[in-house]
């Protein structure tokens, strides 16, 4: 196949496009993202072997994450800084590890205004905004900046961009989205300011005029400039379309390309659009770039669940942007463009818009990687597979996100694999969790597993029970037990009301007439999924929590999404408590702060959303027959999918 399939099936995503100075090799680029892996604000070899990974595996070009221009601009503790020419060093080794592999290298220019996150020390920082209007979402309130420091910042901007040129990458990208300092210029409802920096529409695009200029003549004309904007914030206070696109009709006299995306980091609600969650449409945000497009001369580029080729393909096809940012499927597959271009499509491992260990592990201060790929942000350790020194026989009990992960990884390595499965499908519960709203999309975990472990020539053995002498009889060299976790029931005291657990909730048990509540022990999906799925289905809902918000334990863009869901489904949420008891149509709650008894009646079914216990019955008899065995994922002890996808790679390397 190879070229001459990608000129048929993906014509425009592969044809080469002008930006500036360069002509980029193909239309797919990885847009700015962090990921915790700078060293004291410098580029890493971390960060170096997971950009380098995406350049090899066929991008057109990556954009790195946000550098901060000066020392009021630190959101996190974990950004690039380059506000010092110590920084050039790091960067221009990022720049060769990329160029390299014919790929184009821009770098983000970042000042956040009073939008920060953390601080090294945990102290709150100084916020320093156009004007005193209070971030929502971290509870900052600014400073309104002086004209001293506005020239310094946009000095600043002007600097961070010469020392990235003097380093060798090919383009600067001015962070002007998501309600960032540029943003919060432009918006009249967060600059309220009477000087020349405030009022008119030319007064509030004056700071990003001049840092424009300001890139332009310490940076020099060489360097492709660009700009990255929400063209909806997706919020009452936040940017309109007609503001964003006015805006960007006259800033693009002055750069080379536009970057299109939407949300804003300063509220909830807009927040989830910075890295929208599977229950966001794909490619939802390539109306706004159109309407950019048709006001600019310009190439626009778009971001927003953009995860198969066919759908940045469409986008541009149709003429809604020039190039598509397909950042979350490069981390979940870095060879996606190359497959894609060699007509290996079915090969292509799809990103399911989890965020729970891309941009979750951003919130959570550690490096980011992929519950489907744990090999990104890990290219060090496991970047490339290592053939085992002599094929041994293994057998893989239980077919979940574990077990099939280890099946792949150890055949890919030349072992002779087997899974057994006793039902009769693999996937565990995954295939609970798909059935719940706004969660079809997690169901590709198993089938893009699967689907690695059949090319590698794994057996799949569905519908077949493991006993310790029928493994005994197959006689392998080793046993992996990835038989996962069972629900658990917690001691509470019981009437004569119906009881199910969630397992049973979603498989369509019967729910008796009246209330229903679900008692979530765990605050992730499966209780909040639970209550939403009965609510659409009808019934009335309170969902009780053991812990201060639904979804606790979620990515902070998939709790919000599912819990806003939730409310306007009907449920009602009360949190803080733990399940003491039901009878025949009152649950007796206890509150976990102050003791208080919490009763809820009219309840007639309480459904048990009360975590995991292992299930494991194999290891111990194996282990005294002497055959070598290795317990991994819930069979372990009960976790997440990203906890069983990961040891799964680690005893498939090790085996």
């Amino acid at each position: 196949m190879g070229d001459d399939y990608a000129r048929d099936v993906f014509e425009a995503l592969f044809s080469p496009l002008d930006v500036g100075r360069i002509t980029l090799k193909n239309r797919i680029l990885s847009s700015g993202h962090d990921t915790v892996m700078s060293v004291d604000g410098f580029v890493s070899d971390q960060l170096i072997e997971y950009q380098r990974a995406r350049a090899a595996g066929g991008v057109g070009h990556i954009v790195l994450q946000v550098s901060s221009v000066h020392h009021t601009s630190d959101y996190t503790a974990q950004e690039l800084i380059a506000v010092s020419d110590d920084a050039i060093p790091g960067y221009r080794r990022i720049a060769d590890a990329v160029h390299a592999h014919d790929c184009h290298l821009f770098a983000q220019v970042f000042h956040g205004g009073r939008e920060i996150m953390s601080t090294a020390d945990g102290m709150l920082p100084i916020a320093w905004a156009p004007s005193s209007v209070p971030n929502e979402r971290f509870h900052v309130m600014p400073k309104p900046l002086t004209r001293d420091l506005i020239d310094e910042i946009v000095d600043g901007f002007g600097a961070s961009a010469r020392r990235m040129a003097e380093a060798g990458i090919d383009g600067v990208e001015i962070v002007a989205s998501h309600g960032y300092l540029p943003a919060q210029f432009l918006n009249p409802r967060t600059n309220l300011r009477d000087d020349g920096y405030g009022g008119s529409l030319e007064n509030r695009l004056r700071f990003t005029q001049e840092v424009i200029t300001s890139i332009r003549a310490q940076a020099g004309d060489d360097i492709v400039l660009g700009m990255r904007i929400s063209i909806d914030e997706r919020d009452l206070d936040g940017l309109t379309p007609d503001e964003s696109v006015e805006a960007c009709a006259i800033l693009a006299r002055s750069l080379d390309y536009l970057s299109v995306s939407a949300g804003s980091s300063a509220t909830y609600r807009g927040s989830v659009h910075i890295a929208p969650p599977m229950s966001q449409d794909p490619g939802y945000t390539a109306p706004l770039s159109a309407v950019v497009r048709q006001r600019v001369d310009i190439p626009v580029f778009v971001t927003g669940r953009i995860n198969t080729p066919a759908e940045g393909e469409r986008i541009i096809a149709t003429g809604q942007a020039d190039a598509v940012a397909m950042t979350r499927a490069l981390i979940c597959d870095p060879l996606m463009p190359g497959k894609a271009k060699s007509g290996k499509v079915d090969e292509i491992r799809l990103c399911i818009g989890c965020n729970q260990a891309c941009i979750g592990h951003f919130h959570l201060g550690v490096p980011i990687s992929c519950i489907q790929y744990p090999e990104s942000g890990r290219e060090r350790e496991y970047g490339r597979r290592i053939t085992a020194p002599e094929p041994r026989r293994l057998i893989v009990v239980g077919g979940g996100p574990a077990g099939l992960k280890a099946a792949a990884v150890a055949a890919e390595r030349g072992h002779h694999v087997e899974v057994w499965e006793s039902a009769s499908r693999v996937g565990g519960q995954v295939r609970l969790a798909q059935r719940l709203p706004g969660r079809a999309e997690f169901g590709g975990l198993i089938e893009n597993l699967l689907a690695e472990a059949l090319r590698a020539g794994v057996h799949i053995r569905t519908g077949q029970r493991a006993t310790a002498q029928a493994l005994a009889d197959a006689a392998p060299d080793e046993v992996v037990i990835a038989t996962g976790a069972r629900p658990f029931v917690p001691d509470f005291e019981l009437g004569d009301g119906l009881v199910l657990d969630a397992w049973q909730a979603i498989d369509g048990a019967r729910i008796s007439a009246g209330g229903v509540l679900v008692a979530d022990w765990r605050c992730d999906w499966i209780g909040l999924g639970v209550a939403t799925l009965l609510a659409e289905e009808g019934q009335r809902v309170t969902l009780a929590v053991n812990g201060w918000a639904a979804g606790q334990t979620l990515q902070q863009y998939v709790r919000n999404e599912m819990l806003g869901r939730a409310v306007a489904r009907g449920v009602k949420v009360v949190t803080d408590v733990r399940l003491l008891g039901f009878d025949d149509d009152t649950v007796y709650l206890g509150h976990t702060l102050n003791g208080d008894v919490v009763e809820v009646a009219d309840i007639s079914t309480l459904v048990l959303a009360t975590g995991h216990v292992s299930q494991d019955d194999l290891s111990d008899e194996l282990t005294a027959l002497g055959i070598p065995v290795t317990v991994i994922g819930d069979a372990m002890a009960p976790r997440t999918a990203e906890e069983a996808v990961l040891e799964g790679l680690r005893v498939g390397v090790s085996v």
